[in-house]
C-alpha cells in the first residue's frame, strides 16, 4: 500500500532549528540511580576513561570520592581541576570553580552529584545551574543523580523511606539530557557492598542500613528509578519518530487510547480500560471525537459524557476532545501521533441486520489497522440502562430531524427558483445540463439549513426534475426507462452532495468555535504582557473570562500574611451580577484551594455541591492566588476543551501576578540598594568631612587652652583659624538640611520681583572667604530686566556655584549674564580640571576627580538643580573649550512689572 503521508514543511523546518541548537550545545550526559553505592560515579569515571582514549580532553571539574578507594584510583590518570576555595561562617569550603572550567574549556568536563546546592557565594545557588552555563557555553559534561533528587519524585520517596531530601534537580534538566545511563545494582548486592565499607565508613553505614538502606525501600527506590528512565527513553523514542516522520506505531510501551460515547456504557468502558491500563502497567488516553450527528447531542447525553471524562481524569487518564466526521480514521490518526498500542472501544448496540447496511466501528478499526490492537468491551447494561439507551437513540433521531419549518419554506423556495430558471433554460441546453441548477440549490440548502432540509431538497429536485421536464411532462410517469437511471444518480448525487456540504458545515463550526478559543487565548495573553499592576492584571482577567465562559468571575489575592482576602466591591454603580458573586464567594474554601494547590467546589471531589467553582492561580514559582468562577451553564464549562482554556486562561493569570509581583520585588530591590548606597556615601561623607573640621577645632581649641602665653597675634590666628573651621563645618551641615527640605517638599518658594545683580553682589560677599587666592571677573549688563526667583534660595545656588568653582580652579573665577530669547542665563566659569565624562554631576553625593584633595559631601550642586527647577528653570554644566567648567543657570523672564519713575531716573 503506497504511503500518503508526507512531511510536514513547518515539521521540518523546527527540526532543523532544533539540530542547529543541539549542535552548539554542550552535550550532558546522566548517570543516573536508585540511591547512593550503585555506582554512578565509578561508571561516569569509567565511561570518561573509553573517551579519554578516543582523543577527547577529558577534565574532572569536581567529583564526589567519599573516601572509596577504587574511585579513588580511576581520578588519577584524569586532571582534576582545581577547586575554588570560599570561606563561609568561618570555614573555608572547596567549591566546584565555575569560571576555571569555561576557561579551561575541556571536550569534557565531569561534574557529580548535579542536585548539589552550592555555598553561599557562589555564581549559582544550584551545581546544576553551573551545568547549564557550561552545556550553554559548548563544553559536554558527564555527571550523576538519584531517584530522590528529582523534583516530581522527591514527596514520593520521602514516603516511602519516611527521609525528605531537600537537594533536588528540576525535571526539565533532567528532561533535556541528551542521554541517560541507568545505573542498577540488585538490593541484595547493594546491601552487601554497605556492609562491606564499600558505601558509607562503618559508622554511617550501621545507621543508614537502619534507615534509608532498608530493603523494602531499595525495591521501591529501584522500581522508581527503571520508570523513570523508561519513561525518558519513551519520550526520546516519540521524538525520533517525529523527527524521522515514523507513522507506524512501535509497540516499546503500551499505552492505551479508549474512545467513549455519550451514552449508558460510557463510564463502565471507562473503567475497564482503566483496569486494563493499570494491568499492562501503560498510560492511557480518553478521547471522546464529536461528530456532526453526536454535535447535536441532548443534555443528558451532554452530562454522561462529562461524567465519563470526568471519571477517566479521576482513575489517571489523559482526556482529549477531537472533531471529524470519519470517527475510524481520526481515531487511528491520533492513536498513531500518540504511540498508541491498543484501542478500546465499546461494543455496538446496534441489530445485527444493520451492519449489513453500515460497518461497525470494530470491523472498520479491525481492517484498517495493521500496527494497532483493537479491544472490545461488553456493555452489560441493565434493563433501565437499555431502556435510556433505547430512549437516547430515538432522541438523537428527532433532534436531528428538528430543523425549523422555515428552512423546509426555503427548501421549497430554492426548489421552485431552481424549475422556473431550468423553465427558461431547457430550450437553450440539454436536460442533463439543466439538472445541474437543481444540484446547486441543494449545496445550497445543505450549507445554509442542513442535513434534513437537504435531503429534502434532493426529494424535491428529482420529483420536480421528473414532473416537469421528463416526457410525458406535468406527470410522474417515464417513458423512457433511461430517465430511471438519471433519477437514481441525481437522487445519490444530490444526498452525497447533502451529507458532505453538511460535515463541511460542521467542521467550519469546530474550526469557527476553536479560532475563537485561540483568539481569546491570545487577546487575553497580549492585554496581560502589558499590565504593570495587579489591579489591571484583576481587571483584564474578569474582563476575557466573563464572555468567554459566559460566567462571573472574580481573583481572590493573598494578604502578605498568605491569607485569602475577601475581593473589593466595584466603586461607583456596581454590576449586579458580579456583586451577587462577591456575596456568594466563601474565602475558607478559597483559602483551602491556595494551601492545598487543589481545585474545589462546584464539579470536584471537594464540596462539589457549592455553586462556585475554585481553581488555583498556579505559577512556577508558587500558587499566587485563587480564581473563583460561577459558570452560568455548568455543562459547557465541565466539557474538556473548556476545562483545558480555562486551565490556559489560569495560568496566564497567575504568570503575570508573578510577572508584577517579582517586577514589584526588584523595584523594591532597587530602591532599597540605592538608599543604602545614599545612605553609605552620606555616612562616608560626614565622617571624613564633619570629622576633619571638627578635629581642627578641637586641636586648635585644646592649643588655646593650654598655651595661655601665647602672644596676641598667635592666640588672634589660632580664633580665625577655629572660626574657618566652623564656617566650614556649618556649611556642610546647611547643604545636608536644604537637601533634606527640598527633598522633602516642604519648602514654599518667597518669591519677588527683583534685579539679579543684587543676588550676585550677595553671593560674592557671603564667599568672600572661600574666594580668596582668585580672580574674580563679572561681565553683568546694566539692563538686565527683573527676574522672579526667592532671593535667599537663589543667593544659595550661587555661594554654591561659586565655592564650587574656588575649590576645582586654579586662578580665575568669571560670572557672566545675559538675556536671550525667554531666559536668562547666568554663568559661572572657572579654569579648573574640568567636568569628569559620563558622570551625572548634579547627582547627589557626586562629587569631581579631585574629591581626595577638595573637602565636602557632593550635596552642593544637587541642591542647585533641586532649586533651579523648583524655580521652572534649568541649570547645565559643560566643559570650556580653553579648559575649566562652566555651569549656567537659566532663568525664565516672565511678565515683569514695570518701575516706578524714581527708580527708572536713577538707573538712568
Amino acid at each position: 500500500m503506497m504511503n500518503d503521508y508526507r512531511p510536514d514543511p513547518d515539521t521540518l523546518l523546527d527540526k532543523i532549528q532544533r539540530e542547529d541548537a543541539k549542535q552548539q550545545r554542550g552535550h550532558l550526559k546522566i548517570f543516573f540511580g536508585a540511591c547512593a553505592g550503585v555506582g554512578k560515579t565509578y561508571a561516569m569515571l569509567n565511561a570518561a576513561h573509553l573517551q579519554q582514549q578516543k582523543g577527547l580532553d577529558v577534565v574532572i571539574g569536581i567529583v564526589e570520592t567519599h573516601g572509596r578507594q577504587d574511585t579513588i584510583k580511576m581520578t588519577q590518570a584524569l586532571e582534576v581541576l582545581p577547586s575554588q576555595q570560599i570561606l563561609y561562617k568561618d570555614r573555608v569550603l572547596s567549591e566546584f570553580d565555575l569560571d576555571a572550567a569555561l576557561q579551561r574549556r575541556p571536550d569534557l568536563l565531569l561534574v557529580d552529584e548535579l542536585a548539589h546546592s552550592n555555598v553561599a557565594g557562589s555564581r549559582h545557588a544550584k551545581r546544576w545551574q553551573d551545568v547549564e552555563e557550561l552545556l550553554a557555553a559548548g563544553i559536554d559534561v558527564y555527571t550523576t543523580v538519584n531517584v530522590q533528587h528529582l523534583e516530581t519524585l522527591n514527596d514520593v520517596v520521602g514516603q516511602i523511606t519516611g527521609i525528605r531530601v531537600w537537594e533536588t534537580v528540576p525535571d526539565k534538566i533532567f528532561d533535556l539530557a541528551d542521554e541517560i545511563t541507568l545505573v542498577d545494582l540488585p538490593p541484595d548486592e547493594l546491601l552487601r557492598r554497605l556492609k562491606e565499607g564499600k558505601v558509607y565508613l562503618e559508622q554511617q553505614a550501621q545507621r543508614a542500613a537502619k534507615n534509608f538502606f532498608r530493603k523494602g525501600n531499595l525495591i521501591a527506590l529501584r522500581e522508581l528509578a527503571l520508570r523513570r528512565t523508561a519513561d525518558q527513553v519513551d519520550v526520546q523514542m516519540r521524538d525520533y519518530r517525529a523527527d524521522q516522520a515514523i507513522h507506524q506505531v512501535w509497540q516499546a510501551k503500551e499505552r492505551l487510547l479508549v474512545c467513549i460515547g455519550p451514552d449508558a456504557s460510557a463510564s463502565k468502558l471507562v473503567r475497564g480500560a482503566a483496569r486494563l491500563a493499570a494491568s499492562l502497567r501503560a498510560d492511557w488516553i480518553a478521547v471522546y471525537v464529536e461528530t456532526p450527528k453526536l454535535a447535536k447531542r441532548q443534555a443528558g447525553q451532554q452530562d454522561a459524557l462529562l461524567k465519563a471524562l470526568k471519571l477517566a481524569q479521576e482513575l489517571g487518564a489523559e482526556t482529549t476532545t477531537l472533531a471529524g466526521d470519519n470517527l475510524a480514521m481520526l481515531l487511528l490518526s491520533y492513536a498513531r501521533s500518540r504511540n498508541v498500542s491498543k484501542l478500546v472501544i465499546g461494543k455496538s448496540l446496534r441489530p445485527a441486520w444493520t451492519r449489513l447496511l453500515r460497518t461497525s466501528l470494530a470491523d472498520e478499526l479491525a481492517s484498517r489497522s495493521t500496527d494497532i490492537d483493537v479491544v472490545m468491551v461488553g456493555h452489560d447494561l441493565s434493563a433501565q440502562d437499555k431502556t435510556a439507551q433505547t430512549e437516547s437513540n430515538h432522541i438523537d433521531l428527532d433532534q436531528n430531524q428538528r430543523t425549523p419549518l422555515s428552512a423546509y419554506l426555503w427548501t421549497i423556495a430554492v426548489c421552485l427558483v431552481a424549475t422556473l430558471l431550468s423553465a427558461g433554460l431547457t430550450q437553450v441546453f440539454d436536460l442533463a445540463n439543466v439538472v445541474m441548477l437543481y444540484l446547486l440549490g441543494v449545496v445550497f440548502v445543505a450549507l445554509r439549513f442542513g442535513r434534513s432540509a437537504s435531503v429534502l431538497a434532493s426529494l424535491l429536485s428529482v420529483a420536480s426534475f421528473d414532473y416537469f421536464f421528463v416526457p410525458p411532462r406535468f406527470s410522474f410517469s417515464v417513458s423512457d426507462s433511461q430517465y430511471l437511471f438519471t433519477f437514481v444518480i441525481m437522487l445519490a448525487v444530490s444526498l452525497t452532495i447533502s451529507k458532505l456540504m453538511t460535515n463541511l458545515r460542521f467542521q467550519a463550526q469546530v474550526a469557527l468555535y476553536r479560532e475563537r478559543r485561540a483568539d481569546a487565548l491570545y487577546t487575553m495573553s497580549k492585554a496581560l504582557s502589558g499590565a504593570l499592576m495587579v489591579e489591571q492584571i484583576i481587571e483584564i482577567g474578569i474582563n476575557h473570562l466573563a464572555p468567554v465562559f459566559q460566567a462571573r468571575v472574580a481573583i481572590l489575592l493573598p494578604d502578605s500574611h498568605d491569607k485569602i482576602r475577601q475581593p473589593l466591591a466595584e466603586t461607583g454603580q456596581p454590576d449586579p451580577v458580579q456583586q451577587m458573586l462577591l456575596n456568594t464567594i466563601d474565602t475558607s474554601v478559597a483559602q483551602w484551594v491556595y494551601d492545598h494547590h487543589q481545585s474545589a467546589g462546584l464539579g470536584t471531589q471537594t464540596l462539589p455541591s457549592n455553586a462556585v467553582l475554585y481553581l488555583p492561580l498556579r505559577a512556577p514559582m508558587r500558587t499566587r492566588g485563587v480564581l473563583a468562577i460561577a459558570p452560568k451553564d455548568t455543562r459547557q464549562i465541565f466539557q474538556p476543551e473548556q476545562q483545558q482554556l480555562l486551565d490556559t486562561f489560569a495560568a496566564q493569570i497567575a504568570l503575570a501576578l508573578e510577572r508584577v509581583h517579582y517586577v514589584e520585588v526588584a523595584q523594591d530591590a532597587l530602591i532599597n540598594m540605592e538608599a543604602e548606597r545614599m545612605r553609605n556615601a552620606l555616612l562616608s561623607a560626614i565622617s571624613h568631612d564633619l570629622r576633619t573640621p571638627l578635629t581642627a577645632i578641637v586641636g586648635l581649641a585644646s592649643t588655646l587652652h593650654e598655651q595661655a602665653d601665647l602672644a596676641p597675634p598667635k592666640r588672634a590666628e589660632l580664633s580665625l583659624a577655629i572660626h574657618d573651621e566652623a564656617l566650614r563645618m556649618s556649611g556642610l551641615v546647611v547643604n545636608l538640611l536644604d537637601m533634606a527640605r527640598l527633598q522633602s517638599g516642604k519648602v514654599t518658594l518667597n518669591q519677588q520681583w527683583q534685579p539679579l545683580e543684587e543676588v550676585v553682589g550677595s553671593a560674592l560677599r557671603a564667599c568672600q572667604h572661600s574666594l580668596q587666592g582668585h580672580v574674580l571677573k563679572t561681565a553683568i549688563p546694566a539692563d538686565l530686566p527683573l527676574l522672579y526667583f526667592d532671593a535667599v534660595l537663589m543667593e544659595r545656588v550661587l555661594c554654591n556655584l561659586l565655592e564650587n568653582a574656588a575649590k576645582y580652579g586654579r586662578s580665575q573665577i568669571q560670572i557672566t549674564a545675559q538675556a536671550e530669547a525667554d531666559f536668562v542665563h547666568l554663568s559661572v566659569l572657572d579654569d579648573g580640571p574640568g567636568l569628569p565624562s559620563g558622570v551625572n554631576i548634579f547627582e547627589k553625593f557626586t562629587r569631581g576627580e579631585l574629591e581626595a584633595a577638595s573637602p565636602g559631601v557632593g550635596l552642593g550642586l544637587a541642591i542647585c538643580e533641586s532649586i533651579v527647577l523648583a524655580h521652572s528653570g534649568k541649570i547645565v554644566a559643560a566643559n570650556r573649550p580653553d579648559g575649566g567648567a562652566q555651569f549656567t543657570v537659566s532663568l525664565p523672564l516672565g511678565n515683569a512689572p514695570p518701575l516706578p519713575p524714581m527708580i527708572e531716573d536713577e538707573l538712568e
